[in-house]
């Protein structure tokens, strides 16, 4: 074979595997704004959180530590796909013809096929550890309902999923991993709880949203002192977990002996460009690197590039904490496009931050775009990726394309955060033509936002 196309693979030893997670709060100018009580309005505090998650999460997520151990526990399960490996793109730089260097860290080889593995593992430990028999949670594609009831099932605890509506009748096999690991699920909104019968009562909600489901799921932990609810996206420590990535990835590109230009994720709740880009981002402030780290988000649902950065509801029915983010409004009701994990109406408090200090960037690409980078990626590549990694694909690709006219030095480094075995429906749609790009309007934007919470200050 011609070692032009040879598809390099850097692989670290499971000795060489991050034993700590990283925590960017020290690191940067300032401190995010706290949670607030929607009640009191003040910060919350720990005690209005223990309904939901285990102490040892709680302090996780108020944590000011650089480093946080990884329990041995979770490390050995780690081990059973960790260190992922990280690719030279080298068919794809050759079909672009450009002289961009790209990597992809692949996340796919785990046992729900996605990233999402990182932080399940850790949160059905603890709360395993502190006597949690059931565990409630939202989905929206589906990777992260199917990693946290493997992660239940390994700890032998109950999981109960909601998964917004467009996604369960879209990708049946995905419900069917679910289930197969153990775990229970509901189409959102749902029968079972107040809220979602409430939301099925208006014909727009139907295709369900990240929002819709999470109410559902909080309102059943809520009732139960033996139930929590564990969340896949947004939130502080969920973000910690995820850093494993990329710090796996610091010490991958060394062995390549290339420094990165730009690191570009998807975002939808952003804990998959966190985990990839925030270990970076610490060698960007230490002087170290210099990276453009580009967040990239469904042109359907841009809660960076079009929402407002305030507080806002994590969920629909407005039961959870006022979080300080980038939102849509908790109103809002996506278009059902094909990359589910996208759907979010608000983006993860910790990013807004960053965002808001000017340490990232941000752009919004439609779907077709993103599914055509996804077939080139598939044709060279050999790995068919999920709808939500396509838009950083997308990204990476106009980037490398740029990089071809400019001459200038380019390498970068993305986030695969998931394979697409269970999307196929999509990239169906793509390749017979049915697939559109919907156009979201500022005026459907304003509605959404007239109900944000008002907060003084």
């Amino acid at each position: 074979m011609d070692d032009s196309v040879r598809r390099h693979k850097y692989m670290l030893t499971e000795d060489e595997m991050p034993t700590t997670w990283y925590n960017v709060i020290p690191d940067l100018p300032s401190p995010p704004p706290p949670p607030l009580h929607p009640g009191r309005m003040d910060p919350v505090g720990p005690d209005d959180l223990t309904p939901l998650f285990p102490m040892d999460l709680i302090l996780q997520e108020v944590s000011g530590e650089r480093y946080i151990d990884i329990p041995g526990g979770v490390l050995d399960v780690y081990r059973q796909w960790r260190p992922s490996p990280l690719f030279r793109a080298h068919r794809l730089e050759k079909a672009l013809g450009t002289p961009a260097r790209i990597y992809y860290k692949y996340e796919g080889v785990s046992p729900a096929g996605s990233h999402k593995t990182n932080t399940s593992v850790p949160q059905a430990y603890y709360n395993k550890k502190e006597g949690t028999t059931r565990l409630t949670t939202e989905t929206g594609a589906g990777q992260w309902g199917t990693a946290l009831s493997f992660a239940c099932a390994l700890y032998g605890i109950d999981c109960e999923v909601w998964q917004v509506g467009a996604s369960y009748d879209s990708k049946p096999y995905r419900r069917l991993m679910i289930e197969a690991f153990g775990g229970r699920v509901h189409r959102s909104p749902s029968d079972v709880t107040d809220v979602g019968r409430g939301f099925a009562a208006d014909p727009k909600n139907w295709p369900g949203s990240l929002g819709i489901a999470i109410s559902e799921a909080v309102e059943v932990a809520a009732k139960d002192p033996n139930t929590r609810y564990a969340l896949g996206s947004v939130l502080n420590h969920v973000l910690l977990h995820q850093t494993i990535i990329g710090q796996e990835a610091l010490l991958q590109m060394q062995m390549a002996g290339d420094t990165p230009t730009l690191i570009v994720g998807c975002t939808g709740g952003g804990s998959n460009f966190a985990g990839l880009s925030f270990p970076f981002l610490r060698e960007k402030l230490a002087g170290r690197m210099d990276p453009r780290i580009l967040a990239v988000e469904p042109a359907s649902c841009p809660s960076l590039t079009r929402g407002v950065y305030a507080y806002d509801f994590g969920d629909t029915a407005g039961m959870t904490p006022l979080l300080k983010m980038h939102t849509l409004g908790h109103d809002f009701i996506p278009d059902p496009i094909h990359a589910g994990g996208l759907r979010y109406h608000g983006m993860a408090p910790l990013i807004s931050h960053v965002y808001e200090l000017g340490l990232m960037d941000a752009i919004a690409v439609p779907q077709t775009e993103c599914f055509a980078a996804a077939v080139q990626f598939a044709r060279t590549e050999g790995i068919v990726p999920a709808p939500e990694p396509t838009h950083a694909l997308a990204a990476a690709i106009r980037e490398a394309l740029k990089a071809k006219e400019t001459g200038e030095e380019t390498v970068i480094l993305t986030a695969l955060c998931g394979h697409g075995h269970f999307d196929l429906a999509a990239y169906d749609a793509y390749l017979n033509g049915s697939m559109v790009d919907e156009e979201v309007s500022d005026a459907r934007f304003a509605e959404a936002l007239e109900t944000l919470p008002q907060v003084v200050g």
